[in-house]
């Protein structure tokens, strides 16, 4: 989502003298993606934000594939993992190629003695289950229920929970999160068909400055391996920023569904995209108006892309058995579609209360130990007629 944002105190130039009320510097840091031309901000810290103490550890955290190569429909109950005390451990990558992860959480907090960034990915955590505040050098972004929050690679953060009964989903992706670009103008503003605008993103606020020195320990994620530094200053040293990357949020209530007389191809309902997949949003709204209409989507073959769905709340109508928190995975070659009675049961009906996120990677995803833990017994056996 480029848009222009700024908090805090930032000199009239960029790299140019900023004095500190001492008389010394501020400490400049240019953060972006993609070399020098992809998008970035200008972060301006009180101390250098390079003052590393101590390399404490390292440790792999790579995903244990139990299924590489996949070509059967799968389910998986993702309100059966195991809760767990702190977010990092509690998180389990279930599906993974060589352009993203897409795991589950399940945190009763986040553990105050540590910060967390992702050195190789951008962070997508859909909140399924919780409240609290996302804190960066940035400053705070609130989220609840329903709330996506976007988070760039190697950005510093924390969780802060305001409960103990916490649900996410979320994924790693090697290439930069953007919203459809065919939803924006070539000035970047989302027009006037697209299923957003700019008021229903959330940029951080509050900025708040941590003038610190001590052992800060920040655990990085970086090729399959955590790394444990100590850094000597608080992260969040921060006076003031400017620029286009930075973390945000979104609610999937804000997402404006498409409808048309006759049922309307997945593609409508596209939130996120990057270059190895893309994220859309089902949410309530009126069904199709056509006075023959099938509600129900029709079968069709995902020959270019597996197709993921998570279920988030609401009757998910071409689904039979579905538990909240549940996922499906079908994979790219074989045709899928409603099941039994599904088409039937659609006919006649005007609208849909369902919540669901769903993610159609571009290639083959390969299955985890610890998502076939949560597997549905025979699941592509839910398709025969008896």
């Amino acid at each position: 989502m480029p848009r222009y944002h700024k908090l805090g105190s930032i000199p009239h130039k960029r790299h140019t003298v900023f004095k500190n009320p001492s008389g010394g510097l501020y400490q400049e840091e240019l953060f972006g993606t993609l070399g020098f031309s992809g998008m970035s901000s200008l972060i301006y810290h009180i101390n250098p934000p390079t003052i590393v103490t101590s390399p404490v550890k390292s440790y792999s955290v790579a995903p244990k594939i139990a299924i590489e190569k996949n070509m059967k429909a799968l389910s998986f109950k993702g309100f059966s993992l195991p809760v767990t005390d702190d977010y990092l451990e509690s998180r389990k990558a279930l599906f993974v190629n060589a352009s993203l992860h897409i795991g589950l959480a399940a945190p009763k907090g986040f553990s105050s003695d540590y910060f967390y960034k992702n050195g190789d990915a951008d962070e997508m955590l859909f909140i399924h289950r919780g409240t609290g505040t996302l804190k960066t050098m940035y400053g705070k972004i609130p989220f609840k229920y329903g709330d996506y929050l976007i988070i760039p690679r190697g950005t510093v953060y924390q969780l802060e929970f305001e409960s103990t009964d916490n649900r996410l989903l979320f994924i790693e992706s090697f290439d930069p999160i953007y919203t459809p670009s065919r939803y924006r103008n070539n000035f970047g503003q989302f027009l006037e068909h697209s299923p957003f605008c700019e008021r229903d993103f959330r940029q951080p606020q509050d900025l708040e400055t941590h003038n610190e020195k001590g052992a800060f320990k920040i655990k990085i994620k970086k090729q399959g391996m955590m790394w444990e530094y100590i850094y000597g200053t608080h992260p969040f040293d921060v006076v003031g920023w400017d620029g286009f990357n930075y973390p945000y949020a979104f609610s999937i209530f804000d997402f404006e569904p498409i409808t048309g007389r006759i049922h309307m191809p997945p593609p409508i309902h596209q939130t996120f995209e990057a270059a190895g997949f893309v994220v859309c949003s089902f949410v309530p709204r009126l069904y199709d108006y056509h006075p023959d209409s099938i509600p129900a989507p029709y079968h069709h073959s995902n020959v270019d892309s597996d197709e993921i769905l998570y279920y988030v709340d609401g009757d998910f109508m071409s689904r039979n058995n579905i538990e909240h928190g549940q996922l499906t995975l079908h994979p790219g070659g074989i045709p899928h579609g409603p099941h039994p009675g599904a088409i039937e049961r659609s006919i006649g009906k005007k609208e849909t209360q369902e919540l669901a996120v769903m993610i159609d990677p571009f290639a083959p995803m390969s299955i985890t130990e610890d998502a076939v833990k949560l597997q549905v017994e025979d699941y592509y056996k839910s398709w025969i007629i008896e």
